[in-house]
Order: structure tokens, then sequence, then C-alpha cells
């Protein structure tokens, strides 16, 4: 575990059970778009659920990876959105898995509750994320890295990327875990009021970046405005650090939040296709590939 993690009462004190993933998409976000649907196929893969060991209890994640392995694996710690670890997070698992990855997306609500079976965003922002302490999902995903490490990763080859609340956790992670290499983020929010369990935000973290970020963001989304993301932009330029020098955002013109979210209404098809292939190019550049 990373001796950066703070303990936290909220996940040490007590265990925790887990049962199973949900199948299939969230229920916050039906009825899903069924004609844009991304499927990508497990053929070639070994892909499933995992439990990775925690202080407190064991945690559920979606694990995808090539079934014939030569060798330590590229690692990327893939961040679920805001609805938790659905059918979308586990493709684009596959979709890792497929180009060569190690790819694994920890429920990081897992103490909290089920995300998929909440019936509507208000429900799950208030019953499930907003009881969601940063310092817990930094002690969780340092776990999932311990994990891949000892299952066939490569520590030197870790990237995390994460979208919508997951996007946030990226930029925060990549600050958190000397051992990540690169990171990107997918429409986090960048700068908010501080709170007892996210004391920080994106924007406050920048001199502490230990690899760099791509930034994914939608000049179209209304709930990160284009000044947070410009702020932002500012003051990766002005850092003296070298992660944040080499940090980059892409802002797509009339583009909206969840761009790449293929199951909704906000997927665009060539703004998602333009952002996959820069991660990817992102990836091998900072040499986890």
């Amino acid at each position: 575990m990373n001796p950066e993690t703070p303990q936290h009462p909220e996940f040490s004190r007590r265990k925790f059970v887990v049962g199973t993933l949900a199948s299939g998409f969230a229920l916050a976000v039906q009825p899903v778009e069924a004609q844009s649907v991304i499927t990508t196929p497990a053929t070639g893969l070994t892909a499933g659920e995992v439990k990775i060991p925690v202080a407190d209890g064991s945690m559920l994640a979606y694990r995808a990876q090539p079934a014939t392995v030569v060798g330590k694996l590229p690692t990327v710690l893939v961040v679920q959105e805001i609805f938790g670890v659905h059918e979308h997070i586990r493709d684009v698992c596959r979709r890792f898995a497929q180009l060569g990855y190690l790819a694994i997306a920890p429920d990081l609500y897992a103490r909290q509750g089920d995300a998929t079976k909440a019936a509507d965003v208000k429900t799950l922002i208030a019953e499930i994320v907003s009881k969601v302490p940063d310092a817990q999902v930094m002690s969780d995903l340092d776990a999932t890295a311990d994990w891949a490490v000892v299952n066939g990763g490569d520590a030197g080859k870790l990237a995390v990327t994460g979208f919508c609340w997951g996007g946030r956790i990226t930029w925060m992670y990549s600050a958190h875990n000397p051992a990540v290499k690169v990171g990107a983020a997918w429409y986090g929010g960048l700068a908010r009021e501080a709170t007892p369990l996210s004391p920080k935000h994106p924007i406050d973290i920048v001199d502490a970046l230990k690899a760099p970020v791509l930034g994914l963001y939608g000049a179209a989304d209304t709930g990160i405005p284009n000044d947070t993301v410009e702020r932002m932009q500012a003051a990766l330029k002005a850092s003296k650090n070298p992660a944040a020098m080499a940090s980059e955002i892409v802002l797509y013109p009339d583009t909206p939040h969840g761009f790449h979210a293929d199951y909704r209404p906000s997927y665009r098809e060539k703004q998602a296709d333009d952002a996959w292939a820069r991660l990817k190019d992102w990836f091998v550049r900072h040499g986890v590939a």
C-alpha cells in the first residue's frame, strides 16, 4: 500500500462484505441508447470479477487482460463513472485488454452501496456518492495497483484513466501515487468547494502531480464550466512541476459531458474516437504500452 495513504475512520473501523458486481447498465441511465452501444468481445481475453484485498475486507473489481500472456503486462486502472462499475466500464476494460493491457476497474463505492441499483441520479448522489471519502478511494486504488503487480501487471508501467466522477479521481490519483506513469481524465470536475470528504480538487494539486495527465473535456459540458478548464490549463502552464508542465487538456467545441459514453444520448462518436486515439498515443508516449 502506498505510504502516503491516510487512514480514515469511515473505512478503517469495520469490515465490509461484498457479493457480486451487477450485470448490465446502471438503472439511473435507463433506457440505454442501444443502437450506439459498443460491445467489445472477450475473445482471446481473460475477463471477469476478481477480489482485491483491502485493509477492512475485500473489494470486487472487473479485470480484463489477454488470455495468452508473455511477460508482465502494462496496467490501466479504470476508474468508474458516477454510475459505478456497470457494463460500459467493463467494456472499456475489454477495449484496453484487446490492446494488450491488464485493465482493472475496482468497485470504489463498495462500502457505501451498489450505485448500479440507484433508480435516479439524485438518489445515487445523496445516498452513495456523497458519502465516499477521497482517502478511501486513494487507498482502494493503491490496493488495486498492488493486486495488479502480484497478478501479472508491470509495476513500472502503471496508468490510470477515469470518466466523469472517475475523471476527477484520475487527476487526484496521479498526484497521490508516485508509481503512476501517466493518466487520462475524461470530463472530471476540476474546481469545486472543499468538503471534509473531498478537501482538495484537481486545481489544488497541480504542483503535486507525479505523472502527466491528458484531460479530455467538452466545451458544452454544463457541469464543468469552461472557465474552470481554462484555470486548470493556466495552472498547469504556470507550474514548475515537470509532470504538470507535461500535462495537456483538450477541449472539444460544442461537445457535452459524457461524450465517450456510447450508451447515452450524450455520445459523440467523432470526438470519442479522437479522444480514444489521443489516449492511446499518450500512454505510448509516456511509456505505458
